[in-house]
């Protein structure tokens, strides 16, 4: 990006306190700052004014049911048919979520560069190119990856998968793009800067994955190879299956528009996002957004009412997250206490709320489907979360999970 181009969206948001202090920089500086400006969305600023913003307002909840286990177990070959066709046929694409650090985990790089092996390296990175190199060689075609990564990892993450050779994978169906950023305002809407050379600046969140492919400009590489499915997925997950032709054959047989893999609840408390209905269209609701009703509401055969918890693999329709992009996602507006430096230069950690952050959510993704198919996995083959550095959903439970799949370590 050009200064002269950068000039223009700053004076048209009315930002361009932002270039304040550019003739005092050097080039690298310079570079920096025009790129930072080059990755915002700053669309985002028209959801300041209180009749733009998103309500974070629920609707009525209601129970939604799943393919089951043992429903899948019947139609298992019917299912695979269907999915491995369509991934032969080239109609199926991935994206891996992969733009957050390991810091939880007492490591300061892309997370999926975390080494999770015991006696051997075994990268969490490596764990889901195993996963998709499975589907490589029961269908006997490359499935294409887009590999969404952040401003700060974006280097870091290209040179390690070059470094370990893809991990055996075809580099040429490989494809990196960096995640948009939103801007961080004071109450006025007016954009704080951490230094003269840094804006203050955050992904957009898990829902703005697909608008980083179009301005990335992969949309035309995806409607070009006749890409009708994109299975989206995240990065701490080192046991999900990724373009499961079984997955993709119920959702493509069911007619829905989208579907999510789910697992059982393990209990009525736990900690998980449930895939359900809202005001009778998909949803998700969040664990702390549930009443103790619908917690401890039961069907008829005993079973918990709201039971299947979402994993964040996704099975989108391309033509319909076109049609979510040109709509615009719900924008959410977040309260937050914002590090901004102030008219001296100095750097102010403030104690109490100064601004607004925006992000956008896959829940909401989900909720502008007119259908989602809930398809249940079991949780020992599919969910090992890598969170935290011990106790739940952390290396020391991922790695138990994997040696229980026969995974050496």
């Amino acid at each position: 990006m050009t200064f002269d181009t950068a000039e223009k969206i700053l004076l048209k948001y009315g930002q361009e306190h932002i270039l304040a202090y550019y003739d005092e920089l050097d080039d690298g500086d310079r570079k920096n700052l025009l790129s930072q400006i080059e990755l915002i969305d700053f669309s985002v600023l028209e959801n300041i004014n209180v009749e733009n913003r998103h309500s974070s307002k629920r609707g009525r909840f209601s129970p939604l049911g799943a393919v089951t286990i043992e429903d899948i177990e019947k139609n298992r070959e019917k299912y695979y048919t269907k999915g491995a066709e369509a991934i032969k046929n080239g109609k199926v694409a991935t994206v891996l979520l992969a733009g957050g650090q390991g810091t939880r985990l007492g490591f300061e790089k892309p997370k999926g560069m975390y080494d999770i092996g015991v006696t051997k390296e075994l990268y969490i990175f490596e764990c889901l190119i195993n996963n998709l190199l499975k589907v490589v060689a029961d269908t006997g075609v490359y499935v294409p990856l887009y590999i969404m990564t952040s401003e700060k990892n974006n280097d870091d993450t290209m040179n390690f998968f070059e470094e370990k050779k893809y991990f055996g994978y075809d580099k040429n169906y490989i494809k990196f793009f960096i995640q948009d950023m939103a801007p961080s305002v004071d109450f006025n809407g007016k954009i704080y800067m951490e230094s003269k050379s840094d804006i203050s600046i955050s992904p957009n969140g898990n829902g703005g994955w697909f608008s980083s492919i179009v301005r990335a400009g992969f949309l035309e590489d995806i409607k070009e190879n006749g890409i009708e499915w994109i299975n989206v997925f995240a990065v701490d997950n080192v046991l999900q299956q990724i373009a499961d032709p079984c997955f993709i054959g119920a959702v493509i047989d069911s007619g829905s528009q989208s579907g999510s893999k789910v697992v059982s609840k393990a209990s009525p408390d736990e900690r998980v996002g449930v895939l359900c209905l809202e005001d009778g269209k998909p949803s998700i609701v969040e664990y702390y957004e549930m009443t103790e009703e619908m917690r401890e509401l039961r069907t008829d055969d005993g079973g918990l009412a709201y039971k299947y918890g979402v994993i964040l693999n996704y099975l989108f329709s391309v033509d319909r997250l076109e049609e979510i992009v040109s709509e615009k996602m719900p924008v959410h507006v977040v309260k937050k206490k914002i590090p901004y430096m102030d008219d001296n230069g100095e750097l102010i950690n403030p104690e109490e709320p100064n601004g607004y952050k925006f992000e956008t959510l896959v829940l909401d993704m989900v909720h502008l489907q007119k259908s989602c198919l809930p398809y249940e996995v079991e949780r020992y083959k599919e969910f090992a979360p890598v969170k935290n550095s011990v106790g739940v959903d952390s290396v020391d439970t991922a790695r138990e999970l994997l040696k229980l799949n026969g995974i050496e370590l």
